[in-house]
């Protein structure tokens, strides 16, 4: 058995789970979206730290993570990381090796989780997105799933900040040419749903979080202008 997803469903689902929900408090937002099946891809905003946690927490389905490879040759949390199955990958250049197992994730029919904006953003507001989550799906035929964070950017450890994260629509992207026009065109688009799930994120925050899902596309493009 590959030992990923058993140390996965052990520490992952298990120990580290009950350890953020005890230390943070969380709010989901529409997770029955997620396919429960099949290859994606998961477009996330990044804050904190806390987040992978937080996202990993949430989803119902186990996210294969992209991460710097910093994080995988920093003792102790490189080997744990390595045991999640987290795809390395090296910021600010061109990767072939990250993008080859970021491919073969989803043509596996994992759940990819990427952070599309490269890094954290350290103004509480969504960044510009990078188009590799826009690629993987485009080349291997698979939904972008997006999702919104909010409240991280407060959070630190025992001060319990409200965390919440809203679950989009699968978003298909196979009209799409496969090459740098087409990656754009659909990076906008998930970065534009990305900001709009944060912004109805903050509306909740505002009212206190009731419950809620948040509000479907008004429109949905069919391919690329």
């Amino acid at each position: 058995m590959n030992p990923h997803p058993l140390i996965y469903w052990t520490l992952g689902k298990g120990v580290f789970a009950n350890v953020t929900r005890l230390l943070t408090s969380l709010k989901s937002y529409g997770p029955e979206r997620i396919p429960r099946e099949g290859g994606a891809v998961l477009a996330m905003n990044h804050f904190s730290y806390v987040d992978p946690p937080v996202f990993g927490t949430l989803c119902p389905r186990r996210v294969v993570f992209v991460a710097k490879v910093e994080l995988h040759r920093t003792f102790g949390l490189g080997a744990l990381v390595r045991a999640h199955g987290v795809i390395a990958i090296r910021r600010g250049e061109s990767d072939r090796d990250a993008l080859r197992l970021m491919r073969e994730a989803v043509r596996n029919n994992d759940l990819l989780g990427m952070f599309v904006e490269g890094t954290r953003q350290k103004h509480g507001v969504p960044g510009k997105a990078k188009p590799g989550a826009a690629m993987v799906a485009i080349q291997e035929g698979v939904p972008v799933v997006p999702a919104a964070i909010h409240g991280s950017q407060d959070w630190k450890p025992g001060n319990f900040a409200p965390v919440s994260v809203a679950w989009g629509e699968p978003m298909r992207f196979d009209e799409y040419s496969r090459d740098g026009r087409g990656y754009r065109a659909a990076t906008e688009e998930i970065e534009a749903e990305i900001r709009r799930l944060w912004e109805f994120l903050v509306a909740m925050h505002a009212l206190g979080r009731p419950d809620g899902v948040p509000p479907r596309r008004a429109e949905v493009p069919s391919k690329a202008g």
